[in-house]
């Protein structure tokens, strides 16, 4: 019944931009990986960004200088800071421990053009 709860999406224009965070419980933050997934209708979903319990960050090339991954260790979040959004980041994001394999509900990230 361990749960990873997405939130903060929403509807901007292009060019704008959005927070995603991610609330891990206290016993996954600690000890593992967490990464930020994306799946748009019709299309595979793909990795976005991922940061390690000591804060190193991994990002998939199409998002790098427009997106960051950060750990808020007081709240036990793991954000993604979204800028200079475009029509094709539109998609249901979601996060979850690198090496889970099951999924969250996601939250909803539409980019108008």
């Amino acid at each position: 019944q361990v749960q990873l709860v997405e939130s903060g999406g929403g509807l901007v224009q292009a060019g704008g931009s959005l927070r995603l965070s991610c609330a891990v419980p206290e016993s996954i933050f600690s000890t593992n990986t967490i990464g930020w997934y994306r799946q748009a209708p019709g299309e595979q979903r793909e990795f976005v960004a991922d940061i390690t319990t000591s804060g190193l960050t991994l990002y998939t090339d199409s998002v790098k200088g427009r997106f960051t991954i950060s750990r808020d260790n007081a709240k036990n979040t793991v954000d993604l800071q979204m800028n200079s959004l475009k029509p094709e980041d539109s998609a249901v994001y979601y996060c979850k421990p690198i090496l889970w394999s099951s999924w969250g509900q996601g939250t909803q990230v539409t980019v108008s053009s």
